[in-house]
């Protein structure tokens, strides 16, 4: 199956334009009056603050984007590197935050509304629920013109704002700016988050990381246009509308732009159009209405959309339900995420809670999004896992001050709030940290690289050795040629990566005794590891195959296997299993048990028939499934067929429940062919088998008792004390008297904190 790739078809002014788009809104339009009241003239200077905000938010953003172009903006920057503890808090913070942003933009709708229709608050409210209810319906139903009409209405909103500054600008008294700070500093610090809402969008351009042109030069410069294009904007409307008003008057105007665009215009006398005759002043209120409500209806639109694609990013990770991301079998549409944020919104709406509280619980949701996103940064450069690699970076002139300063400028601003958004806003983060304990704990799969970053693994510099390398532990002569004819296997299958096998044997000493005085007393054991290396390396020169062998004396064997895998930098760690498990290790654990859950390379566990040596078998099975470890358990059973002494059979196997309306048997065909492909064996002479009953796990069961040797993919994760790789593979490695192998694929693990701290102090 190919994966499928996204164009990179965005260039700059293409990104830019997404970007203001969403930042040319609702806030622009409504807010004036509120932020004129809190700060007087100087509230100008709350939306610079908020703009010198966003910028260094856009930087940071900027360089997570480019090192993990992925679906879920801000949301899963944090959940990958800090872990799902904090993505469970910006998850929820971020949809909170849309939400209250999308009541404060329908509640705007309504005030501009009185414009036409005369009516009070109550009126407002109502007005803002019908238009709330319609937008929900329209996402609902997915209609797509939406997108096209989003457009014309961002561009007609900027020349609105352009001809707004234009006129006003020559219209201004600088007396109407005195006195410029009535309020002092810390209220347009506080300000500045009041109107922080209408900073909120720009981090769609970073969700658009992998479809932009040349990202290193193209996202960050958009993202910086997008971010400075508006903020001037801001600032030059409240300028013009504080020294075109007094403060008592745009503090007691519902519709304060249009009110400043009537006094603007006043001046110019009337305009005639034939037989119609209109003031300008008439003109200029009716086109900034017409504005306001066009903006407040695409805000909200917007915010809705994004709500629906977080909600997807937090159900991808399993920090909430999926549930919630159920496509519409008709419109195709996330319906339930939608109708659910629709209908917190209309709840908000009716709750009477302030318009002004509502842009600032949404400002206070997404300051802390942004302050996070800023540690983000320094973690994920700290711990520099392999995956990231960002075509753009913070210069190192700015670095780590920009992550530094941004972050403390969100905290700055959050604690200038009032201490009611400042308790619903803690609130919130409350709802994340008890969903997170409560759902997401034992489900989410992100254990972020906070670990990693507190103490980073010093790079491993290049030996000369083997590239691929697959560790062996030996610890008993009757399986060892067994298990590394397996081992060998699979190190022929990558011979031009020059392939090599390190065969390991473990003397574990109780902590009782010193390692050495275990070495100089214990011959025997000595002995015996010996004999088992000496033995291997015989071993893999009649399979052909490079062998390197480590003897050690350990505490643990299971730490002791982990810490050659680091070393070597392994590729594949293979182990013998008996096939069943004590009560002490369901209860305590095992060796496997370690390997198993924090090797980060593949692990095979291999459990041997007592029949048949592995040179013997013939017919070799894999289980394939939808899961994502079934491609290399297809590998792995082509790889052992290839060097079987006989003539080996490959068989693909694939298990269907009954189905009234598709065929069970062209379902698993499908499968089988698509894992096929992944694994890399579709050109191989293989069969295929499906077979369909109910109970699934008894009827895979009777159907490999066929075979010499089956190869099954770990099905799902979980505690390893339960299950090592699901209940249906253990279930064959203990009934199923037969070579089985199970096998997971390579796992990336990092350091809790507390390891991190711990390797930290060490240092």
């Amino acid at each position: 199956m190919t994966d499928q790739e996204l164009a990179r078809d965005l260039g700059f002014l293409e990104a830019y334009t997404i970007g203001l788009g969403t930042m040319i809104g609702a806030g622009i339009f409504v807010l004036p009056s509120i932020a004129a009241e809190a700060a007087g003239p100087a509230s100008m200077i709350s939306f610079a603050i908020g703009g010198l905000v966003s910028l260094l938010a856009a930087l940071s953003l900027s360089e997570l984007a480019t090192g993990m172009p992925k679906a879920g903006g801000s949301y899963y920057y944090v959940n990958r590197s800090l872990g799902s503890f904090f993505g469970s808090i910006v998850g929820w913070g971020m949809w909170a935050g849309l939400m209250f942003a999308s009541a404060f933009y329908m509640l705007g709708f309504g005030q501009y509304l009185t414009y036409f229709v005369p009516m009070g608050s109550t009126g407002v409210a109502v007005t803002a629920l019908v238009m709330a209810a319609i937008l929900t319906g329209v996402n609902y139903y997915g209609v797509k013109e939406t997108g096209a009409l989003q457009n014309v209405i961002v561009l007609a909103l900027v020349g609105l704002i352009i001809v707004f500054i234009a006129f006003g600008v020559l219209n201004v008294d600088m007396e109407t700016l005195s006195p410029f700070n009535p309020n002092g500093w810390p209220a347009v610090a506080a300000t500045a988050g009041t109107i922080y809402v209408s900073f909120i969008g720009f981090e769609v351009i970073a969700t658009s990381a992998e479809e932009i042109k040349n990202p290193s030069r193209n996202l960050p410069l958009s993202m910086i246009a997008a971010v400075v294009t508006p903020t001037l904007m801001y600032v030059f409307v409240m300028f013009v509308s504080t020294g075109t008003l007094s403060i008592d008057a745009l503090a007691t105007s519902n519709i304060p732009v249009a009110d400043v665009a009537e006094t603007v215009m006043s001046s110019f006398g009337r305009l005639e159009l034939g037989p119609i005759s209109i003031s300008w002043a008439e003109a200029g209120g009716f086109a900034m209405v017409v504005g306001a409500m066009l903006a407040t209806v695409s805000s909200a639109n917007a915010s809705i959309l994004s709500a629906a694609r977080v909600n997807f990013a937090m159900g991808r990770d399993k920090i909430l339900t999926n549930w919630l991301n159920q496509v519409h079998d008709r419109f195709r549409t996330p319906y339930r995420a939608i109708v659910a944020t629709g209908v917190v919104i209309l709840v908000l709406i009716a709750s009477g809670v302030e318009i002004g509280t509502l842009a600032e619980v949404a400002s206070f949701s997404y300051l802390i999004t942004y302050a996070l996103v800023h540690v983000a940064v320094v973690v994920m450069r700290r711990a520099d896992p392999d995956d990231y690699d960002p075509s753009f970076r913070v210069p190192s002139i700015l670095y780590p001050v920009v992550p530094v300063v941004g972050f403390l400028a969100c905290i700055a601003v959050l604690l200038q709030m009032s201490w009611i958004v400042q308790a619903i806003g803690v609130a919130i983060v409350a709802v994340g940290i008890v969903w997170y304990f409560g759902y997401a704990r034992h489900r989410a799969t992100t254990d972020g690289l906070v670990g990693e970053a507190i103490a980073p693994r010093p790079t491993t510099a290049t030996d000369g050795k083997g590239n691929y390398r697959v560790v062996v532990p030996v610890a008993n002569p009757d399986t060892e040629r067994d298990l590394l004819r397996l081992a060998a296997a699979n190190a022929h299958a990558h011979e031009d990566e020059d392939a090599e096998i390190i065969a390991v044997n473990v003397i574990e000493v109780p902590q009782q005794t010193s390692l050495s005085q275990d070495v100089e007393f214990e011959e025997e054991r000595v002995a015996r590891q010996q004999e088992l290396l000496d033995a291997a390396r015989d071993i893999a020169e009649d399979l052909d195959i490079g062998i390197r062998t480590r003897a050690i004396v350990g505490r643990d064997v299971g730490d002791v296997v982990l810490d050659v895998v680091e070393d070597e930098r392994a590729d594949h760690v293979l182990m013998g299993w008996k096939g069943s498990r004590s009560a002490r290790e369901h209860i305590l654990g095992s060796n496997i048990d370690q390997v198993v859950t924090h090797a980060p390379c593949e692990v095979s566990l291999v459990k041997l028939a007592t029949t048949e040596r592995v040179d013997e078998l013939k017919d070799v099975v894999a289980l394939v499934g939808e899961g994502p470890h079934a491609p290399i358990a297809a590998g792995r059973a082509a790889e052992l067929v290839a060097t079987t002494r006989e003539e080996g059979a490959l068989t693909l196997l694939n298990a269907q429940r009954p189905d009234d309306e598709d065929d069970p048997r062209e379902r698993g065909e499908e499968i089988i062919a698509g894992v096929a492909e992944q694994a890399g064996i579709e050109y191989m002479d293989y069969d295929t088998e499906v077979v369909v009953g109910e109970d699934i796990e008894e009827t895979l069961l009777a159907a490999v008792s066929e075979y010499d040797t089956v190869c099954v993919g770990a099905t799902r994760s979980g505690s390893v004390s339960q299950a090592l790789f699901g209940s249906i593979p253990e279930t064959i490695g203990e009934e199923v008297d037969a070579t089985v192998a199970m096998i997971r694929g390579p796992k990336e693990t990092t350091r809790s904190v507390r390891e991190g701290l711990i390797e930290y102090l060490r240092k």
